[in-house]
């Protein structure tokens, strides 16, 4: 039996505006922006190359606006993905690793999977992380 993860909810304070950067800075594909009835707004958008897509609207979760703290977008290239957010005026953390349990700038020196972070967040404060991870590479990273 598979169980596919396909929607998580995002709390969000401002549809439009979540909408707005969701769509058109984050590059999210919209795939549904409906009203149903007069208490309720169903927004669905896909991260490129996701099948799981986000939620939000009004009616859809009692979490406060913020409170989704740690997804975890998956890249094959961070330093691409992060200057791509930057173009569209995403305001993204510097990559950052980890060495003897401390934080270093820069993507991890080897490039390993699992090993490279940085973050951004959504207009509430919604906490996003980006983690580098190249599935055309083994799992000790290389090629």
């Amino acid at each position: 039996m598979d169980y596919k993860l396909e929607l998580v909810l995002i709390p969000v304070s401002d549809v439009d505006r979540a909408k707005k950067f969701y769509v058109e800075q984050a590059g999210f594909v919209l795939i549904v922006d409906t009203a149903i009835g007069a208490d309720m707004r169903v927004v669905q958008a896909v991260p490129p190359g996701s099948e799981c897509a986000i939620g939000f609207g009004t009616g859809l979760t009692s979490a406060a606006p913020g409170a989704a703290q740690g997804l975890h977008l998956v890249v094959s290239d961070i330093l691409a993905a992060r200057t791509e957010l930057l173009e569209r005026g995403v305001a993204v953390s510097g990559v950052r690793h980890l060495e003897a349990g401390t934080w270093v700038d820069g993507p991890h020196p080897e490039r390993e999977n699992y090993q490279s972070f940085a973050d951004f967040t959504d207009p509430d404060g919604n906490v996003w992380i980006l983690q580098e991870v190249d599935r055309s590479k083994d799992k000790h990273g290389s090629d």
